[in-house]
């Protein structure tokens, strides 16, 4: 049963407003991490979700089938690179923040908590971008 072009829309539509209340989300628990607990170390994790996406727009612009296959060159080889180390450094800084004090596992919790929600909203928003069913509505 094929859906209409209308209904595509607006389940499109749903899909993207689902995607930014994920994000949403994540910023609620980044904030909370650190307002809660009053103490704002653990806001140097958004250091690393700013640096996260530059590799990728600076390196490979709007190429992703690149980033996903094993082959490359050096540039897209020291963009997954850059991007891999950022994924680290926003679980490792909190981890590192908790072992050494500074921060309590609430707070800690909370960052991972952000963490796989915004993992989860990145990884739907790169498995929306790949249905060809989108792109062809319009």
């Amino acid at each position: 049963m094929a859906l209409s072009r209308s209904m595509r829309a607006c389940l499109h539509s749903g899909r993207l407003a689902l995607l930014a209340i994920l994000v949403s989300g994540g910023i609620v628990l980044q904030i909370l991490a650190c307002a809660l607990y009053n103490n704002w170390w653990p806001m140097l994790t958004v250091l690393m979700y700013l640096i996260l996406p530059m590799p990728l727009i600076f390196f490979l612009g709007s190429d992703t089938s690149s980033m996903m296959s094993n082959g490359g060159d050096g540039w897209v080889n020291f963009t997954k690179f850059l991007t891999g180390a950022s994924i680290v450094g926003s679980i490792a800084i909190p981890s590192i923040l908790k072992h050494a004090g500074v921060i309590g596992w609430g707070a800690l919790t909370m960052e991972l908590s952000s963490f796989v929600v915004f993992g989860v909203a990145i990884l739907w928003f790169l498995q929306m971008n790949s249905e060809d069913e989108y792109s062809s509505m319009f």
